[in-house]
């Protein structure tokens, strides 16, 4: 398991309040205890990073998860079941499983409840993936978007671990794919993954692009940015357009911008149009079908997992994957091999 001794293994731990990920968690080696009864005992092999609500949580800035310190950290990983509890029937050792539980990612090992984990088909980093964001990709459009095929979508934030999963679902749907990213190298990417109209927002700006070209033309939309964008999107919404929020990345300075106008209700109104708020963890019952139809897309290659260049690895690799996400430069999903842990 790559832990120091064979009884012990390490986790990053949150012992302060901190501005940063960084400097509020501290490495710890932990004892390694055999399963108790209905528990599993798994080797982690991969992680994924959620660099902002990494962040939140390091501020106790998330108000749906109460924390007390010192606590655990990570939400997604990939790994390998070493040991079941007494009356576990449905996982054996050797089995590849993921885990969405918070404390359950940042960590060579996790011994948890058998309900905390999914069995996928491999330890191939793809089911991370697809099993966490891919799903919270799944479930914005489906559940909360009512996505439809053929309709207009705009996404933002495109190119990244979530936006890359919402392009390719949509244009799977058959979705004139409006996705909005930073710069060149981006913004082919995204073409690539069936976006019909990429807006890279260094090189065009998006509200002259959407008055323009999507003047009250947007479906659905989905937002993790917030700001100019978000109004952008939420000014262009057809008839009965759906606005998603999905995150607000610009306000992670925790000081929202205060702005001055007119109340949203004259926007969506007169269209029928409506903003829904996303939180995938509030949507837990919705998981299983999501589940199902990404999975069915991924087995047609209608829907490919994209990683992050450079790689990182090992637990303090994990500290450099979440300031890489939040620097804004990475391109799919960004994860970290747990098996070049020291």
């Amino acid at each position: 398991m790559n832990t120091s001794s064979l009884n012990t293994y390490r986790a990053i731990r949150l012992e302060t309040i901190a501005p940063s990920f960084r400097e509020g968690c501290v490495i710890r080696e932990l004892p390694l205890s055999d399963p108790a009864p209905g528990e599993l005992c798994v080797r982690n092999l991969y992680c994924g990073i959620n660099g902002i609500f990494d962040t939140q949580i390091a501020r106790n800035a998330v108000d749906y998860v109460k924390i007390a310190l010192p606590t655990y950290t990570g939400v997604e990983a990939l790994g390998v079941v070493e040991a079941v509890g007494e009356g576990v029937a449905d996982f054996a050792p050797g089995d590849a499983v993921v885990t969405t539980r918070f404390t359950g990612g940042y960590r060579q090992a996790n011994i948890a409840p058998a309900a905390n984990f999914l069995k996928v088909t491999s330890a191939d980093p793809d089911w991370l993936a697809l099993c966490s964001t891919g799903v919270s990709a799944m479930v914005a459009l489906d559940v909360i978007g009512q996505l439809q095929p053929g309709e207009t979508v705009a996404i933002s934030a495109a190119a990244g671990g979530l936006g890359h999963f919402l392009v390719q679902i949509a244009a799977a749907r058959g979705c004139h794919v409006v996705a909005v990213c930073g710069g060149a190298q981006k913004a082919a990417f995204v073409r690539s993954l069936g976006a019909t109209r990429v807006i890279d927002y260094r090189a065009e700006n998006v509200t002259t692009v959407l008055n323009s070209e999507y003047r009250n033309a947007i479906d659905v939309a989905v937002d993790t940015v917030s700001g100019a964008i978000f109004d952008a999107f939420l000014a262009n919404l057809a008839n009965h357009g759906r606005l998603v929020v999905g995150g607000a990345a610009a306000d992670l300075n925790g000081v929202p911008e205060i702005i001055s106008g007119p109340r949203i209700a004259n926007a969506i109104y007169y269209k029928g149009a409506s903003v829904r708020g996303f939180m995938n963890g509030l949507l837990t019952p919705h998981w299983p079908e999501a589940r199902e139809k990404l999975f069915a897309l991924y087995a047609e290659g209608k829907v490919k997992v994209h990683f992050d260049t450079p790689r990182f690895s090992g637990l303090e690799g994990i500290y450099d994957a979440v300031e890489r996400l939040l620097s804004g430069a990475s391109s799919g999903k960004v994860i970290v091999d747990l098996g070049g842990a020291a």
